[in-house]
């Protein structure tokens, strides 16, 4: 705590450095099949809605898994809850190479999802207690670098690979939860426990608290699942779609880590309207060009990405700074598991419903539209939330399982 609690570089901590390799490794078994998934359904046969229902298979059960995620802990312990959310996150993986029918996708895919869940409501725990309040939002950005770095590369990796008629390299590569395993014992050791005189925790009131800044996210990550979902089936064919998303990964990442060192020195008043705001210009821009071919229509394209790259990722940061500030010493347990739901539950809403919408006649390009309308539409959320104050609902240290949410992206 000392450490951290000087402007020292939070990367000094054995627990910041252990938690990063681990969400690493973690991260990039959902990040490499996130696009790559939906494409290789498409390659065995399926349509665009049944190619987007994988991927909301595998959220509807992160998200429902997600609610019980902190009663195991308490049951069972942090780091075993972990280490087993690990192993059921990567050791399926392999299985989908050997599929070849989307309904086997869809089952390989709910059982990982089950893994996915303690990796997404256990992750950030130690980035919430191994640092003062006031230092948060920047381990948050640490946190949501190792989160985001396998979405820079292997987004667009994995689409690539898949449409180049290696998706079994995919496979192999989603394993990666398993070699993550060994960082599990010094990753957890540092996690606060709660003190003897903590006061009794409100979950309704931690619920109350985050639901607000966890709409906003679902709004994003709705948008989100609609783009990696199905760039990459709209523009099957050359670079554009791989560019696309590497452009959009990079920029998620780095304003995922810089809005945390921001949003502890400025707030989040004028940051979240702001990367709203990005975030609906760019899924408008990628609109544009996707009625287009040609240079003009590209450019467009790769803009769009990147700008709404940016929205994501400080969104992503934003948002979870402020369902915790607004919870005060509240569980962060359930704050994280209300977050999360929201994340999961707006990928697999874009997921399924981009692709459902489209396949109505209107086509992608005009269902991106309809996409940013709804982002315009939490404009006025994402202003009252991040003048909102933050409410304090108690005292004391964090539960063992009481991590801040993650993502991703």
């Amino acid at each position: 705590m000392t450490t951290a609690g000087r402007r020292s570089s939070l990367w000094q901590l054995p627990a910041v450095r252990s938690l990063f390799a681990l969400n690493v490794l973690g991260f990039l078994s959902y990040s490499v099949l996130i696009s790559a998934l939906p494409a290789q359904a498409t390659r065995l046969g399926a349509g665009l809605t049944a190619a987007g229902a994988v991927t909301t298979v595998f959220l509807v059960a992160t998200v429902l898994a997600q609610l019980a995620v902190p009663l195991l802990v308490r049951r069972w312990g942090l780091a075993p809850v972990l280490a087993a959310g690990l192993v059921a996150l990567g050791a399926p993986s392999p299985l989908y190479a050997l599929a070849d029918d989307v309904r086997w996708l869809a089952v390989i895919s709910a059982v990982r999802g089950l893994g996915f869940a303690a990796l997404c409501v256990l992750g950030g725990a130690i980035a919430a207690s191994v640092v003062p309040p006031e230092r948060r939002g920047e381990s948050l950005g640490i946190y949501g670098l190792a989160v985001a770095v396998p979405t820079l590369v292997t987004v667009p990796a994995g689409t690539a690979l898949t449409l180049a008629g290696h998706f079994w390299v995919v496979a192999l590569l989603a394993t990666a939860p398993v070699a993550a395993l060994v960082f599990v014992p010094r990753a957890t050791r540092s996690v606060l426990r709660p003190g003897a005189d903590a006061p009794a925790p409100d979950g309704r009131g931690a619920v109350r608290a985050a639901l607000p800044p966890s709409l906003v996210l679902l709004v994003v990550t709705l948008a989100g699942g609609g783009l990696l979902t199905f760039l990459p089936i709209e523009r099957p064919d050359g670079a554009l779609a791989p560019v696309a998303l590497l452009l959009f990964g990079l920029t998620s990442a780095l304003s995922r880590w810089r809005a945390g060192v921001l949003v502890d020195r400025v707030g989040a008043r004028l940051l979240l309207p702001a990367a709203l705001a990005t975030g609906v210009a760019g899924v408008l821009l990628v609109a544009l060009g996707l009625t287009g071919r040609g240079g003009p229509a590209a450019a467009a394209v790769l803009t769009g990405a990147l700008a709404f790259g940016a929205a994501y990722g400080a969104v992503q940061n934003l948002s979870m700074v402020l369902a915790l500030r607004r919870a005060g010493t509240g569980p962060a347990a359930t704050v994280s598991a209300v977050w999360n739901a929201s994340f999961d539950s707006g990928t697999a809403i874009g997921a399924a419903g981009v692709g459902a919408l489209a396949a109505t006649g209107l086509g992608l390009p005009w269902t991106y539209v309809v996409v940013a309308a709804l982002l315009a539409l939490a404009l006025p959320t994402a202003v009252v939330v991040g003048a909102g104050r933050e409410r304090v609902s108690g005292s004391g240290p964090r539960p063992a399982a009481a991590g801040p949410p993650r993502r991703a992206g």
